[in-house]
């Protein structure tokens, strides 16, 4: 068990109990029941910062039955049970809740809104979907349920239902949410072209160019579907508008922008993007595409120059395996036998690094995603770059 983390989420739940011990003992009650609550809630405070987690959840249900009108107590106590993945504990104590005579309308939404979070937890989809689903129809915390449900419905990859919801969400908020729609419909496009449904495909993408006009994989999409078909000059000019839509995607789209410059014959055309590349992106991906144009058309040592003169303004491990294989047939003996070390080292020190992160939780990955898998934030995953990356 992660200790730390459970220190962080019970600490709430002590401070929580501890206000409603001092309500309690501020208020007109007999002297043996506020020390009796007063004592409880220290004895748990003491197990809590002795890092006795399981002790102090018992003190603290105990706590909570002392306040049985209390309701933010048994949320705070689901909440942590849910988090400590104790969802069946979690459930019981929601669906306890929900059920309890009195309860207000507002704090029964709230309730319900957990339980829903438990059944999410519990893999219990269909539960925790009827759940929200009625919820937006009572018009109840309806942003948040309908959150819930865009996140159901991304899990299922249900998208139609991910793309109706998103716009009932914009509509309830007022927030602009274009740029997930945009990668609905890419999921959707990307599905129709798998399957054949190549008309299909381009009616996704140009109602994902109608939420976003700069959406990067949608310029992605449509030039693989060019290239698919053959059309490898207008598959250049969708990849090119993909790498000015977001420069970052680079690494991405340089490989299949390449094949279709070669197969369209345009590599003086290749040559001076990539070039004009240099100055705007930092990583090592276009020099190393350059470096492969040199080596085709001007022969080796044209390659090696122009590698060794940029690893000197931009030190790159991968860089580095690109020299160190484009020498390797002119050296031998035992100079050879420590270059072949060299680059075994530096293929596992490649090997062990993520070469892409989310910008928005940290996650590391060594291969790219859309969705984060674990924020699921759209379009956050991007590459790292530094000496041992891009």
């Amino acid at each position: 068990m992660n200790y730390p983390y459970v220190l962080v989420l019970l600490v709430p739940v002590a401070f929580i109990l501890g206000w409603l011990a001092s309500r309690r003992m501020g208020a007109k009650r007999s002297g043996a029941e506020v020390s009796e609550l007063s004592s409880d809630y220290f004895r748990g405070l003491n197990y809590l910062l002795n890092e006795e987690q399981d002790k102090a959840i018992e003190v603290f249900l105990k706590l909570a039955e002392y306040n049985r009108d209390t309701v933010e107590t048994h949320l705070a106590l689901g909440n942590l049970f849910r988090r400590r993945g104790e969802v069946d504990r979690a459930i019981r104590l929601h669906q306890h809740l929900v059920s309890r005579p009195g309860l207000s309308d507002a704090m029964k939404t709230v309730a319900l809104l957990e339980l829903g979070e438990d059944y999410m937890r519990a893999g219990l989809l269909d539960r925790a979907e009827a759940l929200f689903s009625d919820l937006v129809a009572m018009d109840a915390h309806a942003p948040s349920a309908l959150r819930h449900l865009i996140a159901i419905y991304q899990h299922e990859r249900d998208w139609h239902k991910a793309i109706e919801h998103t716009r009932r969400l914009e509509v309830m908020t007022g927030e602009d949410e274009a740029s997930m729609k945009a990668q609905f419909f890419c999921e959707l496009a990307d599905r129709a072209r798998q399957h054949g449904a190549r008309g299909e495909a381009r009616d996704y993408l140009r109602q994902a160019f109608e939420c976003q006009p700069d959406c990067v994989r949608a310029f992605m999409l449509t030039g693989r579907l060019q290239s698919e078909d053959d059309r490898h000059a207008d598959a250049v000019v969708a990849y090119e508008a993909a790498v000015n839509a977001d420069i970052a995607f680079t690494p991405e789209i340089l490989p299949p922008l390449l094949n279709s410059y070669a197969r369209s014959q345009q590599m003086d055309r290749a040559e001076s993007f990539l070039r004009e590349m240099l100055s705007r992106y930092h990583g090592i991906s276009p020099v190393l595409a350059l470096a492969h144009i040199y080596r085709q058309r001007d022969g080796e040592r044209a390659a090696i120059d122009f590698l060794t003169s940029q690893l000197r303004q931009r030190p790159s491990v991968r860089g580095l395996m690109a020299l160190i294989d484009a020498t390797m047939d002119k050296i031998e003996g035992e100079a050879r036998e420590n270059f072949l070390i060299l680059r075994d080292l530096t293929k596992k020190l490649l090997e062990g690094q993520a070469m892409y992160r989310c910008s928005r939780c940290g996650f590391g990955a060594k291969a790219h995603h859309w969705q984060c898998p674990s924020c699921k934030s759209w379009g956050t995953i991007r590459p790292i770059h530094g000496v041992a990356s891009e």
